[in-house]
């Protein structure tokens, strides 16, 4: 398993030399936000998509941005560096490729998603309700529903939810969150470490009676969530773009059983928080 790439091909090239990766042997499983701060998104992508089944990639929420970008829907920031992806000769199936990756997987006993994990959720309806945002994006209507993505109500998970309202919460939960309350009510505009909560928030894996409390949960997306001991939690994005490093997590034999590996990355920016 591999943390945010966020377009670093030099990092993610020099990570699978160091782990000895064989596509013959190995599967990669990358946590999403495979492109956008850093300099080589357009090379990340093609590299992933010449792995074939050797690499599965979740969506995280610069991907979807990368989609919402390309297709009208949002105005690049200034900061985004996903002009290669946009200008290239093969847009349109670099594009078709991304969109149809999955939001979450269940593989060797783990868990994972881009982001996090409400608590009412358990693993089997997280599966469902990634999939009922996976087919939306895979359907000849995907690009109406990126104009429905955006924003941050509904900010607590119902089961009578419908519709738009019942897929942005989807969306926000899997690759927006970092902070909820103890009732599952999330928060989106604190970036800080999990000791920075917010007054009345803390972080979604410590919500007491979380229903994934028992499944080992693989996430990135929190660059700046500092070291934290928790039994099967494992954040995996370690701030490549922002100054720090790559990371992929080998799965041992025994569940639970994980050997982290981490390079630097040449290619990184000023430290940031997304």
């Amino acid at each position: 398993m591999i943390g945010d790439v966020q377009g670093c091909d030099d990092a993610l090239g020099r990570l699978l030399d160091e782990i000895g990766f064989s596509p013959s042997r190995d599967t990669l499983y990358l946590l999403g936000d495979l492109v956008n701060r850093g300099p080589q998104s357009l090379a990340v992508m093609r590299r992933l998509m010449a792995l074939e089944g050797s690499a599965q990639c979740l969506l995280g929420n610069h991907d979807l941005h990368l989609l919402a970008t390309a297709h009208g829907v949002r105005k690049a920031h200034r900061s985004d560096t996903v002009a290669d992806i946009l200008g290239a000769p093969d847009r349109a199936a670099l594009l078709d490729w991304l969109r149809w990756r999955p939001m979450a997987l269940h593989e060797h006993g783990w868990l994972m998603v881009h982001a996090g994990v409400l608590p009412q959720w358990d693993v089997a309806q997280t599966l469902v309700l990634a999939g009922e945002l996976q087919a939306v994006l895979r359907s000849p209507d995907w690009v109406h529903f990126l104009h429905d993505m955006y924003g941050n109500q509904p900010d607590f998970w119902s089961d009578a939810l419908r519709g738009a309202e019942r897929l942005r919460v989807i969306v926000n939960a899997l690759t927006r969150l970092r902070f909820c309350t103890a009732q599952g009510v999330m928060e989106f505009e604190s970036k800080d470490s999990a000791d920075g909560a917010p007054a009345g928030f803390i972080p979604w894996f410590d919500v007491p009676g979380r229903r994934t409390a028992d499944v080992p949960v693989a996430f990135g997306h929190w660059s700046t969530l500092g070291n934290i001991q928790r039994a099967r939690v494992l954040p995996l994005d370690s701030g490549c773009v922002w100054g720090g490093c790559l990371t992929a997590a080998r799965i041992g034999s025994a569940l639970g059983e994980v050997e982290q590996i981490s390079v630097r990355c040449p290619q990184a920016r000023r430290p940031g928080k997304d």
